[in-house]
């Protein structure tokens, strides 16, 4: 698999080789006529690579003058903070949301250590502040210029409350981060993208509804890659989630632990592939960026506030 991917009118996938693997991690570099924009920077672990990979395409640090990313889960943007001292012209942007935890990312190094132990700082790398002067807010409705197109902003809550996704306009695709899911490649579909803290179901559909109102013609994940036929992929998505969420409920009536809904999941989605043909579905790549147990996490913490507002 090569490191950069061509995708047309300029416009390059970028390789982050996360957790040293091929096809996990995606940074997206956009032309425009004052230099470049990136959606995606990756975890602080990935900030080399895509200085490399940027050099490779003869993209000069001081060239690249806007970086969006989806959402500020550390995987996509927990490198913003060392980026900004490599990309000296750039002004970053994120979800209102998400801003104030970017230039006082101590409840993210708080919630990375919880998650992970001691796997943390070797996993995601030094998570460091950007200075406030650097960052700007997004809402959604934003739109920014490129080469023969704009990068037009959605609000996509739903994976999490600060999530927006990127319509590339010149290309009519749409850059989803974790907002329609994830699907490396040899993945037999799209695998649902739907952790703690703040999931929420009946949002996440909302948004693949808006998404598909966009008319894209395809997408690029950040976990990994294009993908053809847009609305369909989206589609297929939102029944998906529906699957799982059924597939967990189920589970929780009777055990509701983090193992015993993980392993409904894992269940669910082999019975699902053998119903189609697929044997046994390649797991190993798709649980390196969503695991059964982060799924089964976020939705009992879904579930129980579902509970909790229904008592209400």
């Amino acid at each position: 698999m090569a490191d950069t991917r061509e995708l047309g009118d300029g416009r390059l996938l970028l390789d982050l080789h996360f957790r040293d693997h091929e096809g996990l991690v995606a940074s997206y570099a956009l032309p425009s006529d004052d230099g470049w924009s990136l959606v995606e920077t990756g975890p602080t672990t990935c900030h080399d690579a895509l200085v490399r990979e940027l050099g490779r395409n003869g993209i000069a640090p001081e060239e690249v003058k806007r970086v969006f990313v989806t959402h500020i889960h550390l995987d996509h943007a927990g490198g913003v903070g060392a980026l900004a001292t490599t990309l000296p012209h750039a002004v970053f942007y994120a979800h209102e949301r998400g801003v104030r935890h970017l230039i006082d990312p101590s409840k993210l190094v708080a919630s990375a250590r919880r998650a992970w132990g001691p796997a943390a700082d070797p996993l995601w790398g030094a998570i460091v502040p950007i200075p406030a002067t650097r960052i700007r807010s997004l809402v959604g409705g934003e739109s920014f210029p490129l080469q023969g197109g704009e990068l037009q902003v959605l609000a996509t809550p739903g994976h999490a409350q600060h999530h927006v996704s990127f319509l590339e306009t010149r290309t009519r695709s749409i850059l989803v981060g974790d907002s329609a899911g994830v699907f490396v490649e040899g993945s037999w579909r799209a695998r649902p993208a739907i952790p703690p803290p703040d999931l929420d179901i009946a949002a996440l559909f909302r948004s693949l509804e808006r998404m598909i109102a966009a008319e894209p013609k395809r997408i690029w994940y950040s976990h990994f890659g294009p993908a053809p036929d847009a609305p369909a992929a989206l589609r297929r998505y939102h029944a998906t989630v529906q699957e799982w969420v059924g597939a967990a409920r189920e589970a929780a009536l009777t055990s509701p632990t983090v193992t015993s809904v993980a392993h409904a999941l894992e269940q669910y989605e082999v019975g699902a592939a053998a119903a189609v043909g697929i044997a046994q579905p390649s797991e190993d790549r798709d649980r390196l960026v969503s695991g059964y147990e982060l799924a089964a996490q976020g939705l009992l913490r879904y579930f129980e506030l579902e509970a909790k507002k229904g008592s209400e």
